[in-house]
């Protein structure tokens, strides 16, 4: 049984004026995104702004949107790290405190070999009972998960049970979901890719632009599978123009923008990430006007 299927939130890390997490907010959020159809919440991942969180943060954040979320959805929390013994650690606490399932990245800045992701992996995962999504996103971390590696994990470590594919590279994707031979889930980590993905069999999509258009990245998954793949392709195209802005500079610095354009008041992000230059939210905010979210 899939974690989720359908559309789940890569959800902000709201923030007040002086840089601490505004819980309040946080609240909001998530019960905006569970009423406009989110199928899942991913916290305290790139676009949570995870890699700027203390560990005390992190696992706070885990622990207050597992208990807010309450069971109306799956929560999954980001818990990946560089070193295997701080994954391991998050992602026992993120079992601890009810986390649903857990999301690891792949090592960064040190990266690791192929043996070494599984290694890795597996260490994380057989320290935990929650189902583990492999995170893979080399413009990132500079570290691909080759498909050879995933169907080795997902054939032999029980509990590594999908990927969030962000690779960009739909052939490395189509030869995953024929090597796992439907042991593992596919999820997109691309917006502009959710379409594709799903014709080769993904559950669905981890997303960004859901922070802003939560209903309509839901329709998209939804559309496809329930057949009407015109209706799924059609929002896809739409859209596109809109996810090209959200990634004009590194995430999360546009969607951060584009939720205080729309009055979310999610405010601002941890250094070393800065403020959006004017250029790049001039074309957002004309972006969100289109669709008809401003």
């Amino acid at each position: 049984m899939s974690i989720f299927v359908g559309a789940g939130v890569a959800i902000v890390t709201p923030m007040k004026a002086n840089g601490e997490v505004n819980y309040d907010k946080f609240a909001q959020i998530i019960d905006d995104q569970i009423a406009n159809g989110t199928d899942s919440i991913i916290v305290c991942g790139t676009t949570g702004e995870s890699s700027t969180l203390t560990h005390e943060e992190h696992i706070e954040c885990i622990r207050f949107v597992v208990q807010h979320v309450n069971k109306r959805v799956p929560v999954v929390a980001g818990t990946g790290s560089n070193c295997t013994d701080t994954a391991v650690y998050l992602s026992k606490c993120a079992a601890r405190d009810g986390a649903d399932a857990v999301l690891l990245v792949t090592p960064y800045y040190n990266k690791a070999t192929q043996k070494g992701l599984i290694a890795h992996f597996t260490t994380v995962a057989n320290a935990i009972d929650l189902p583990a999504i492999l995170y893979n996103v080399p413009s990132r971390t500079g570290c691909n998960i080759l498909p050879e590696t995933a169907a080795e994990m997902a054939k032999t470590v029980d509990n590594i049970v999908a990927i969030k594919e962000a690779s960009g590279d739909i052939s490395q994707i189509a030869k995953l979901a024929c090597l796992c031979d439907g042991k593992m889930d596919i999820y997109s980590g691309n917006d502009d890719q959710i379409v594709p993905i799903l014709s080769l069999g993904g559950k669905g999509v981890i997303s960004v632009l859901s922070n802003v258009a939560p209903r309509q990245t839901h329709d998209i998954v939804e559309k496809y599978l329930s057949g009407d793949t015109a209706g799924s392709l059609e929002l896809q195209l739409k859209y596109l123009p809109l996810v090209k802005a959200l990634f004009s500079e590194v995430n999360p610095i546009p969607v951060k923008a584009a939720m205080n354009m729309m009055g979310m008041e999610v405010g601002p992000l941890r250094m070393p990430l800065t403020e959006m230059g004017e250029a790049n939210a001039a074309v957002l905010r004309q972006e969100l006007e289109k669709v008809g979210l401003l």
